[in-house]
């Protein structure tokens, strides 16, 4: 790492910012505009900007920004110390943030970082900074308060101010007003007459993608919006039956706006909140409709159909494992599943996979367990746990601990990571002089582009060697640590008679369920009563995961089923 001090060349990061509502003052706050003044003040003081930084289109109060980010990567190699915006807003707006990076993350990284026209240094000791972080922040308050304002006036206007839903556009004439999507209306329009035949939302979604329909997010994502590569990646191809329910429950297809349905927690905050029904925006008959009124009452007099409260009837399975039991092929959670066949109800209670049903995208092959057998080997292992000893608990841990590595080995780890952090010293000593004998004309600009280049991919690998190294040397202790949170717990509890929900949540996070392997020869289970077979079971406790492997309780919860 550059070590700071008047000795050392000024070798410089610029970093510019301009937010949309910024860019549309004028010229004296754009990217051009700070990038001349910068370069100016370099020039003048000395500096060499090595490379300059720019998010165009980015808030300030939001320090999740691609070339700010890049940037902070960047400090961290070393290959700069100073840091250079036109002004102390351009770094950002909110003043937690904003003084974290001007005060502590720079300072800790050796740069030195100045606000060129804001008179800000963080080498000087001002009594004002504070203040000047919570202007810039006052400023973005002041404009989101603004921004509700106008958009309150809008909605209560009947004026569209959000993206437009499926099957509309906004009209180029008017953006405050929606007009039908020639592309996707006559889809909306299928779904509702659908459902109001009676179709349930799984079978419109199945025949939306066998007839190969583009659901709304990638329509969106190709024809439509502008997403970055993150945005663009939770586009699926498929439809599902909660996207067709949405569509259906929407009364913007009759031709109304409803808006207000949530808002933002805070400003700082990116977290949406949902807003009561009764304080939404609506305004009637601000668009055309897709769908009349009796074609929509239809549909969502159908659309309930197919569901039923079963928590309403005693009779019904109640499964203590609802989303915690899952896949090991596919991931999914396991529901349950079965018939109640001459009157035997538990013993033709499952839970399964549903992912395998035909006509589901990318199907799971499907898993199952009879949900009495699960119920009871996790019953008798969690007992199995409670009824240790505090010297039996111990023990387990401290062999634990002794399969992570001996002292001897631990020992040689250190000593690997302390020759790893001097050979990182010694190349910033060797980056120091090489740019000092590039400033010389002793060695020429593309030679000294290669060797820094080699000198940082060393530092790279360094560094990545210096991490997992000092992963295995902290393991032991954090293991420990885990363990003894969930033998705290433990201790709170005593023998489980009958396995209960309370109990399955405060002790087990997850349980993974395994494909049945049956016994050569056989190709189907068929009685599964007198018929033996095996099946993985890997339960996931709080705090330690899944037990580790030791003699005493080898971790793996396979399980032969009768």
């Amino acid at each position: 790492m550059i070590k700071f001090n008047d000795n050392n060349l000024k070798l410089a990061f610029a970093y510019y910012r301009l937010s949309v509502e910024e860019a549309s003052i004028g010229e004296s706050s754009s990217i051009s505009n700070q990038k001349t003044m910068v370069r100016a003040y370099c020039e003048q003081n000395g500096i060499t900007i090595l490379k300059e930084f720019v998010d165009d289109g980015y808030s300030g109060g939001n320090f999740n920004r691609p070339a700010f980010i890049e940037m902070v990567e960047t400090i961290k190699q070393g290959k700069a110390n100073y840091v250079l915006t036109k002004d102390l807003s351009r770094l950002g707006r909110d003043m937690q943030e904003s003084s974290y990076y001007a005060e502590q993350f720079f300072p800790e990284n050796n740069i030195r970082y100045i606000a060129t026209h804001d008179g800000f240094d963080n080498l000087d000791d001002n009594p004002m900074n504070p203040f000047r972080f919570a202007m810039n922040e006052a400023y973005l308050r002041d404009g989101s308060r603004k921004i509700k304002e106008v958009l309150k006036s809008k909605r209560e206007h009947g004026e569209y101010c959000a993206c437009p839903p499926y099957g509309y556009k906004k009209n180029p004439d008017d953006k405050t007003k929606l007009i039908f999507d020639e592309n996707t209306s006559p889809i909306v329009a299928r779904i509702f007459k659908q459902a109001a035949s009676g179709d349930s939302s799984r079978k419109i979604a199945l025949d939306l993608n066998e007839d190969g329909i583009i659901p709304p997010l990638k329509y969106r994502v190709l024809y439509r919006d502008d997403f970055n590569a993150k945005g663009a990646a939770r586009a699926s191809d498929e439809w599902n039956y909660t996207t067709v329910k949405r569509i259906l429950k929407n009364k913007v297809y009759l031709g109304h706006t409803i808006l207000g349905k949530t808002r933002k927690a805070s400003l700082k905050s990116q977290k949406k909140i949902a807003i009561p029904q009764e304080n939404w925006i609506v305004s009637s008959n601000t668009h055309p409709a897709i769908v009349s009124e009796d074609i929509f009452d239809k549909a969502q007099l159908n659309l309930g159909k197919g569901t039923r409260n079963y928590r309403q009837y005693d009779h019904v399975r109640k499964s203590i494992f609802s989303g915690i039991v899952k896949c090991n092929i596919c991931g999914y959670s396991l529901c349950s599943a079965g018939t109640v066949y001459k009157g035997e109800r538990e013993k033709y209670w499952y839970l399964s996979c549903t992912r395998n049903r035909k006509g589901v995208a990318n199907a799971c092959p499907g898993t199952r367990i009879r949900y009495a057998d699960l119920l009871e080997l996790v019953r008798h292992d969690l007992n199995s746990l409670l009824g240790m000893t505090d010297k039996q608990q111990a023990e387990f841990v401290d062999e634990i601990i002794y399969n992570l590595g001996s002292d001897t080995h631990i020992k040689n780890i250190k000593n690997q990571i302390n020759k790893a952090q001097a050979r990182i010293e010694a190349i910033d000593k060797i980056l120091i002089k090489l740019y000092g004998d590039n400033a010389e004309g002793k060695i020429d600009d593309e030679r000294l582009a290669r060797m820094t280049k080699e000198l940082a991919i060393e530092t790279e690998t360094l560094n990545k060697t210096i991490f997992e190294l000092t992963k295995q040397v902290d393991d032991a202790s954090s293991v420990a640590d885990s363990y003894e949170q969930f033998f705290d717990l433990v201790k709170q509890h005593s023998q489980v008679e009958t396995l209960d929900r309370d109990i399955l949540l405060a002790f087990v996070d997850k349980i993974v369920i395994g494909e049945r392997i049956l016994p050569a020869g056989y190709k189907k289970l068929t009685h599964p009563d007198t018929t033996p077979f095996e099946q993985e079971v890997k339960i996931y406790y709080k705090f330690i995961g899944e037990l580790e492997q030791s003699s005493e309780n080898n971790g793996n919860c396979a399980i032969e089923t009768a």
